[in-house]
């Protein structure tokens, strides 16, 4: 289903490689790979002299394809999704948002205009260990720790994978974890991290 793009949507299993590009504050920017080594998706440093709130996924060539941004006010750090670039007026595509304020909680991602699907997030971003999931409870991404296939030895936590389930739109998955990585930070510690009930993989759904 094309949420962001026909052409990011998969048609099989697809395995990409992200990178942060600045490793002084969380939210930085991003590379991400293909499994050729190919450059997909980049986000451009967005660190703390960016007072817009605002955070741009762009193709290879630069072309916005995603904006992401805090609502405030929100009681329950709200983000909402836009296509391209926002302009003002312009309705969300997609919002994310905690299922409860009080301590550790999982969070919700509703899809607005056609598409009324909802996803959910579990696990622990700030250890790279998320799961994504759609309504029905199928997994559509999960995010990891890398390990170097050369050494079997696991990567910082500046380079994790993301793994895409047939069918599931590669841009709108990497605009969730835009979301993650600023609402969880990088130090993997706090009430903010996102914890399943049963496991701490951070998994993906709708």
């Amino acid at each position: 289903m094309s949420i962001i793009e026909e052409g990011y949507v998969c048609e099989k299993e697809t395995h990409l490689t992200v990178m942060k590009t600045s490793l002084f504050y969380s939210g930085d920017g991003f590379a991400v790979y293909d499994c050729k080594g190919q450059l997909v998706f980049r986000v451009d440093s967005y660190g703390p002299e960016n007072d817009t709130g605002e955070l741009v996924l762009m193709d290879p060539n630069g072309r916005c394809l995603l904006t992401v941004r805090r609502k405030r006010p929100s009681l329950h750090q709200r983000w909402e999704g836009f296509l391209g670039e926002r302009r003002e007026g312009e309705k969300p595509i997609f919002s994310v948002r905690r299922s409860s304020i009080i301590g550790r909680s999982n969070m919700t991602v509703e899809l607005f205009n056609d598409q009324t699907q909802e996803y959910h997030i579990e696990g622990h971003f700030g250890h790279r260990n998320c799961t994504i999931y759609d309504s029905s409870k199928v997994i559509m991404a999960e995010i990891r720790r890398k390990v170097d296939a050369t050494t079997n030895v696991m990567l910082g936590k500046d380079v994790f994978s993301l793994t895409l389930k047939p069918g599931f739109d590669g841009a709108f998955a990497m605009g969730l974890v835009l979301v993650l990585d600023q609402i969880n930070g990088d130090d993997g510690e706090g009430d903010d991290d996102i914890v399943d009930s049963t496991t701490d993989d951070c998994n993906v759904s709708s």
